[in-house]
């Protein structure tokens, strides 16, 4: 188990460091468009192991990002490591032809997958997942619309573009902001819910009830799907209320619609389950997942159900790097951890302590207005004061900054931080990152007056 635990955050050197500084200004002299997390804390990581990252001037972090929920097995798992090396050495690529590797896997994959999603295609990046998942959709269905959730994210090539929301500048589209046939809807957030009832609770009926009108009257009605992210990450860790997805799949049933569940960033253990969609018994027609499938390997996969195995044939669907024997094999050595280190029950038990925490965090301070989160997928959302809700986004900025410094390694997204440790760490750690977030929020708030 040490491994698992890691060791103290332990900054001695200042943060960013000289060398951090120095690297990070050497590269971005030539690399553009960086991420949001990066520009606001420009540290140059040199190594990392289980649930810690060493920086090059020597600091060490605590991991509360999983490298953005990819690394979720640890940085360089022994087993998961070894298994990409093993064939490294061996057979890199050879496109899509069978490797006995590659039989393990779909073979263990069939296994663990809820109801019967069998049909299976694997990528190298979450985005070419989506992608190849909207053309099987216009396969199964001959339709060519589709409904995707406000605020959901689910790639930044041209169709999986169309699906997310030209969200706080981080992509901009020279022209249509969407391809044409694809549309967006408001889902359901229940600190911010559009449609109330009489009590101010969500009302999920009604959302439900305009998706239904959309369909008719919104679109030229050949919609093949809803893609929709189970558990919305870039948009701030928001889960819809529990009755939102059973809700939705009778509606597309209704309309003889497609269910499309992008856990790219949410599934393979994240919130306690295989699948985020299990947690509401619904089972999808086709869904994608990737981050951390292979634990930092690039590898995803776009799964359909059997009875529309067949419309994978008509796609065209295999690539040349998906399926790769390293990827096959940081994905199986993956699914094995999980299994054998008993990981999605220490996600549920963990899990209990960061809401039991987080909850008293919001009770004790005005600029927490509400906190998010399943399993090891978590956020904070600051407002400048509680009954107003208006978003606190500077609060946002400095708390992760500050607490970056004091040695947590963690996501922004606005006035709303994310929080995905990796899914090994205990309450000891996971107590010791909430401790540095809670120091922080305390000093921005003296800053501010509260």
């Amino acid at each position: 188990m040490e491994r698992k635990r890691g060791r103290r955050s332990r900054i001695s050197h200042g943060t960013p460091g000289p060398e951090s500084v120095k690297m990070h200004e050497n590269t971005s002299r030539y690399m553009k468009g960086l991420s949001l997390q990066v520009k606001l804390f420009p540290v140059c990581f040199d190594h990392g192991y289980g649930i810690t990252l060493t920086d090059v001037d020597g600091n060490k972090y605590l991991d509360f990002s999983s490298g953005i929920y990819v690394t979720s097995l640890g940085h360089c798992h022994p087993k998961i490591s070894e298994a990409i090396c093993t064939w490294a050495k061996k057979l890199m690529n050879i496109h899509d032809f069978t490797t006995p590797v590659k039989e393990q896997l779909m073979e263990k994959m069939a296994s663990v997958l809820p109801g019967k999603l069998n049909a299976i295609q694997l990528y190298s990046d979450g985005t070419t997942a989506v992608e190849a998942a909207i053309r099987a959709a216009r396969a199964i269905t001959n339709k060519h619309e589709f409904i995707a959730g406000y605020r959901d994210f689910h790639g930044k090539t041209l169709a999986s573009v169309s699906c997310a929301q030209m969200y706080r500048g981080e992509i901009h589209s020279y022209g249509p902001t969407r391809a044409p046939g694809f549309y967006m809807v408001l889902k359901p957030d229940s600190y911010r819910p559009v449609w109330t009832k009489s009590d101010g609770t969500v009302d999920t009926d009604a959302y439900i009830s305009f998706y239904g009108e959309f369909i008719k009257q919104g679109t030229a009605g050949n919609v093949a799907a809803f893609v929709m992210e189970p558990a919305q990450g870039w948009g701030g860790s928001i889960f819809p209320p529990d009755d939102f997805f059973p809700k939705l799949k009778k509606l597309c049933e209704k309309y003889n619609i497609l269910l499309y569940d992008d856990e790219v960033l949410a599934g393979m253990g994240r919130t306690g389950e295989w699948l985020t969609m299990s947690h509401w018994s619904v089972t999808s027609d086709i869904v994608t997942f990737g981050k951390s499938f292979g634990n930092g390997f690039p590898v995803t996969a776009m799964v359909v159900s059997e009875e529309n195995g067949e419309a994978l044939e008509k796609i065209s669907a295999s690539s040349s790097y998906g399926g790769n024997p390293m990827a096959c094999a940081a994905a199986l050595a993956s699914i094995q951890v999980i299994e054998e280190e008993d990981i999605l029950q220490n996600v549920r038990t963990v899990r209990n302590f960061f809401a039991k925490r987080m909850q008293k965090m919001k009770e004790d301070h005005p600029i927490i207005g509400d906190i998010k989160g399943k399993g090891f997928l978590l956020g904070i959302e600051f407002v400048k004061d509680k009954a107003g809700k208006e978003p606190f986004e500077k609060a946002g900025t400095l708390v992760y900054q500050k607490a970056f410094r004091k040695g947590l390694a963690w996501i922004p997204a606005g006035y709303i931080l994310r929080m995905s440790p990796p899914l090994i760490m205990d309450g000891k750690y996971a107590a010791m990152g909430l401790d540095m977030i809670e120091e922080s929020i305390a000093e921005v708030e003296k800053e501010f007056g509260y």
